[in-house]
């Protein structure tokens, strides 16, 4: 995985509230659709991270990251639950695939401009760095991601696993890796 943006300029990883991720959240990843939409009800147990250039104060990418089991391969998303403006918190196992302790991130946006620089995996990298070294326990992390998005999580060594499904109009795939394995990449 990039441990750095390519033009090496420097950011800021800080720990943020959920309030400010929501504006990138809303504009890069559901533009269309109201604010309030991109708001989780699992937030406020979340923890939120963002990176910051030195030109901006508020953050160029963002990231949430909570306690969350890694689904089976018998649960797939019920329509009803996936659909855009419902939660998804009820659609998750309430035991992780092979005893294994897990971290689930959800609506991880960079901004546009900054997008394809590296910056995204640095958040992305030092988010899980973060909670790995805070909740020792967990060894897996995963996301419903944008099947536009697949080869990117990919390359940062992710696999997908179960159905693909939608939310809204998007097609998702979900993507898990093994943290041991992004730190033996380091």
């Amino acid at each position: 995985m990039p441990t750095g943006p390519r033009d090496h300029h420097p950011i800021r990883i800080d720990k943020i509230s959920k309030d400010q991720t929501l504006q990138l959240r809303h504009s890069v990843l559901w533009p269309d659709v109201p604010l309030s939409h991109v708001c989780l009800p699992e937030d406020d147990a979340g923890i939120h991270y963002g990176a910051f250039s030195p030109q901006r104060d508020t953050p160029i990418a963002v990231i949430s990251l909570f306690r969350e089991d890694i689904p089976t391969d018998k649960e797939t998303p019920h329509p009803a639950e996936t659909d855009l403006f419902s939660g998804s918190a009820n659609l998750m196992t309430r035991y992780c695939e092979g005893g294994l302790l897990a971290v689930r991130f959800r609506k991880f946006a960079c901004d546009p401009q900054y997008q394809g620089q590296g910056y995204g995996s640095q958040l992305l990298l030092h988010a899980l760095s973060m909670v790995r070294s805070d909740w020792g326990e967990v060894t897996m992390a995963w996301c419903d991601a944008r099947t536009a998005t697949q080869e990117w999580y990919e390359r940062r060594g992710f696999h997908p696993f179960g159905p693909k499904f939608f939310k809204g109009a998007v097609e998702y795939v979900r993507m898990k890796v093994d943290l041991e394995d992004l730190e033996r990449e380091e």
